[in-house]
């Protein structure tokens, strides 16, 4: 939305409060009726709800370091409680229309990285310290320092290199891509498809899949992504009661005998804080912290700045009103998807959707809220969704992410060489610790090469330090006799 059409959407003068809840979240103040708020607070929850359906499936797809995976309808009823607790928290606490969920750069790191080395609860339990050390951070100021300290071209090669992963996820998930066997003998790691070429029902979902989603991005289609899942998925319902079809993966697209369903909450609570400390080493426990910490630090930052900036409710000097309460709640919202097992939660930036279909006020997170508290008893419905229809909208995620690449500075090689190396090193080692671990310490070699090492704030020679022993971490266990 422009600054014209931000303008013209706020009358000249503020209106008077028609009633307590009006001026409770300042409605008429900003400008926004009752009307605009729930159509804006509808609008988000639908851009928004392929969480339900993605989040169940990226982490139910992975194996904890024993071998377990976590259910399916739990995991759609804990993503949905959280996200309608959650939402209707920040609306209420916060005053500003921006959804929380669980975050999707956040929940890869945690099926990806986390679990292969140790059990959920422990993985879960790592959330949740993340999440109240976010909040210890906010409560001491520490935040924005830490936000200081990193350069912003590093932070949107960041969000650039979770982008592709989440992509790469994608195409690999739906079949698209499949890794090729070690006994072919080949120098290819990757090929098209199962055989080199592309072949079967599913498949041919996904690719429908991707061209609807890109073709409604497109267009600006208000729920794209939704649009798209639910289109693909009636689409795998009807080719898999009429074909033979071998396998589509973890879930088969057939209609359940019932629509409504009771909640699961059988993951809720489910979590050892202090468990991955006797799995992995403490080194690697505290990248992996530091890790969550980064990737939910920055992506709400933006959110936040962003958001507000749409909704015309930036000051004069371009501060985030209740900043301080906003992301003390952001903090909380960890813990609770790490206490609920649903992975890390975090605002959404497709809260721009609510806000351009006219919410100004926390107001339309009671009503996203409460859709998404309606969701709980629909899981049903919700869990037959095949990877190949929510495989394309990771595609797309991948790309929406993908565009802060246009705002790096490759002419400067001290800021590019960092930042290429954090986007290719994560899709290529399949791995978001370490590409953030690349481009940390190219950052502080290639500024200290070039006489510039003052420059580089001490918090980054600390966790560049870090990194270092975590990729080394191997030949000095065996120094140190470890193994």
């Amino acid at each position: 939305m422009s600054e014209t059409q931000q303008k013209a959407d706020r009358p000249t003068r503020e209106r008077p409060a028609v009633n307590s809840v009006d001026r409770y979240f300042r409605i008429s103040e900003r400008g926004s009726t009752f009307a605009r708020e729930i159509r804006g607070g509808t609008a988000t929850f639908f851009t928004m709800a392929y969480i339900l359906v993605l989040n169940p499936i990226i982490l139910g797809s992975a194996e904890d370091k024993f071998g377990h995976r976590l259910d399916s309808v739990q995991l759609t009823t804990a993503t949905a409680l959280v996200a309608a607790v959650m939402t209707i928290v920040m609306g209420v606490g916060g005053n500003l229309p921006l959804a929380l969920a669980a975050g999707l750069g956040l929940n890869a790191v945690v099926a990806f990285q986390i679990a292969p080395l140790m059990s959920w609860d422990d993985a879960m339990g790592l959330i949740v310290l993340e999440g109240l050390l976010i909040c210890v951070l906010v409560a001491t100021g520490l935040r924005e320092a830490v936000m200081h300290a990193i350069p912003q071209s590093l932070k949107q090669a960041i969000s650039v290199g979770i982008g592709l992963f989440i992509a790469f996820i994608g195409f690999v998930d739906a079949g698209f891509v499949s890794r090729i066997p070690d006994a072919a003998h080949t120098t290819v790691p990757v090929q098209l498809g199962g055989t080199g070429t592309l072949g079967g029902w599913p498949v041919l979902v996904f690719c429908l899949g991707v061209l609807l989603t890109v073709g409604l991005l497109a267009r600006k289609v208000k729920g794209a992504i939704l649009i798209s899942i639910v289109t693909m998925t009636l689409l795998a319902i009807v080719i898999d009661s009429l074909a033979d079809i071998k396998s589509w993966g973890l879930t088969t697209p057939s209609w359940p005998d019932d629509v409504v369903g009771a909640p699961d909450f059988g993951l809720i609570g489910h979590f050892s804080l202090f468990g991955a400390f006797g799995q992995t080493g403490v080194v690697t426990v505290v990248l992996l912290v530091f890790t969550l910490l980064l990737s939910d630090f920055f992506d709400t930052m933006g959110t936040v700045v962003g958001i507000s900036a749409e909704a015309g409710l930036l000051n004069d000097k371009g501060e985030v009103p209740n900043l301080g309460r906003v992301l003390l709640i952001d903090g909380a919202a960890a813990v609770a998807g790490g206490a609920a097992s649903s992975s890390s939660a975090t605002s959404y930036i497709e809260s721009a959707a609510g806000v351009g279909e006219g919410a100004r006020t926390g107001f339309s997170n009671l009503v996203t809220g409460a859709l998404f508290a309606l969701a709980l008893f629909l899981t049903p419905v919700l869990t037959i969704v095949p990877l190949q229809a929510a495989a394309p909208a990771l595609v797309a995620v991948g790309f929406l992410m993908m565009t802060q690449v246009k705002s790096i500075d490759w002419d400067r090689y001290e800021i590019a060489i960092p930042a290429f190396l954090t986007i290719a090193v994560m899709p290529f080692t399949y791995s978001i610790t370490n590409g953030i671990g690349a481009g940390f310490v190219a950052y502080v070699v290639v500024k200290t090469v070039l006489g510039k090492a003052k420059e580089v704030h001490w918090l980054l020679w600390g966790a560049s330090a870090m990194f270092l022993v975590y990729f080394a971490i191997d030949p000095i266990e065996q120094i140190l006799g470890v193994k």
